[in-house]
């Protein structure tokens, strides 16, 4: 298992006020607007989540890395746990012609919105039980999704991303090194469920014998 950066390229492109996020509007209220992730977490104010969430290319560059890391090519199988509007699948999909992509995602209306071309192969369901049979995937990815579990949940998806998959594993959730990026990630957070240091995310994927490869995103 090693670290590996390819969500940062995206994340650290994007400045966040993070006290304007708890008290311009009541955040226990949007929070509980974003966890339906519905319209308002999608599409809705910047408030309740992305306030858009639009195609506009950025995740071809974490896609082109991830190609050339995990040397991907046409044939493959690549899952996207948590594919939301299916962005990086799409790029996925031009970055290497002939590949084969699937994505999940807990998201009814994430999927309804997913990308055309990719919308085929992306279904609604729990990142807890994938429905794919053992050492299916080249590839299986999860960016900012598995902090949105519950303990008994993620520990299940870990376990589920190890057994689909039979080549590499990636994934990205959100930690903290001190008291300072706790608080901005508690201010800034509004689906999040859990809350971890470096070392307890460690933990979790001894624990559940997650040997891919994993980031994380601190809100610094």
């Amino acid at each position: 298992m090693a670290y590996r950066e390819f969500v940062s390229l995206v994340h650290k492109s994007t400045k966040r006020d993070y006290l304007a996020r708890v008290t311009q509007r009541d955040k226990a209220e949007v929070a509980e607007m974003a966890i339906k992730f519905d319209y308002d977490y999608w599409d809705g104010s910047r408030e309740t989540g992305y306030g858009g969430y639009k195609y506009d290319g950025r995740w071809r560059k974490v896609a082109d890395a991830m190609v050339a890391a995990y040397g991907i090519k046409p044939g493959m199988r690549v899952l996207d746990v948590g594919s939301g509007k299916g962005f990086l699948l799409h790029d996925f999909r031009e970055a290497v012609p002939g590949i084969e992509v699937a994505g999940i995602d807990v998201s009814a209306y994430g999927i309804e919105h997913t990308m055309e071309d990719v919308k085929p192969f992306c279904q609604v369901g729990s990142a807890a039980k994938l429905p794919w049979p053992d050492n299916h995937f080249d590839l299986v990815i999860s960016i900012n999704t598995l902090h949105n579990l519950y303990n008994y949940d993620l520990d299940a998806a870990l376990r589920e991303m190890e057994r689909v998959g039979r080549g590499a594993k990636y994934l990205c959730v959100e930690a903290y090194r001190n008291e300072r990026e706790k608080v901005n990630l508690m201010y800034w957070q509004l689906t999040c469920r859990i809350f971890h240091t470096p070392e307890e995310w460690a933990f979790e994927f001894k624990r559940s014998g997650y040997t891919g490869d994993h980031e994380f995103i601190f809100f610094e």
